[in-house]
């Protein structure tokens, strides 16, 4: 009979490859380097998570859970253009872009297995959803502002004028205020 996986251990291995993945992406993740860099072997990778697979998923369910306990930070109140301002200003701070390169990542990953990548962008929909002032916005106002903070991102992520892509939001927001008017 196997000895059981020590969840203290396990637990202390995904922190560390959650913190491998953020600093160096999903793209390309193999268990040897991994595995190297946390100081451990691929055969006690396998033992405690049983594929690479479910390796990879439980990353990214801690990669959520901590930018969810994050997000939770983030106050959406006032107008809808102050609120995406807001927003905005949050996600893309640098010291939050490793959190957006594998949330990208995800989504590259979902175009090939929706069901199992989805969760992590299906978190940003609820967000929005539950979190607008003065009462949560509609699915369909969260699906449009979630796609423009997404695009602007990415943008943002790899654009060599970031400067540019903030005006952008700030337009966005603009058009926004005049609609209320």
């Amino acid at each position: 009979m196997a000895r059981p996986v020590d969840p203290h251990r396990r637990a202390h291995t995904l922190g560390r490859a959650a913190d491998y993945v953020l600093e160096n992406g999903l793209e390309g993740l193999s268990l040897r380097p991994l595995a190297a860099a946390l100081g451990t072997s691929t055969r006690m990778l396998l033992y405690d998570f049983e594929s690479k697979e479910q390796l990879v998923d439980e990353i990214l369910a801690e990669i959520r859970r901590r930018l969810a306990g994050r997000l939770a930070d983030l106050q959406g109140e006032g107008d809808d253009a102050a609120t995406l301002a807001e927003i905005w200003s949050w996600v893309s701070a640098e010291e939050r872009a490793p959190f957006m390169r594998v949330f990208f990542e995800t989504h590259v990953r979902a175009l090939s297995d929706p069901a199992a990548h989805r969760p992590m962008i299906d978190d940003w929909l609820r967000f929005l959803e539950s979190r607008w002032e003065p009462e949560p916005l509609d699915p369909t106002t969260a699906t449009l502002f979630v796609a423009v903070i997404r695009g602007l991102l990415l943008d943002r992520l790899t654009a060599t004028d970031p400067d540019r892509v903030d005006a952008a939001l700030g337009r966005f927001t603009e058009l926004l205020e005049s609609e209320h008017r």
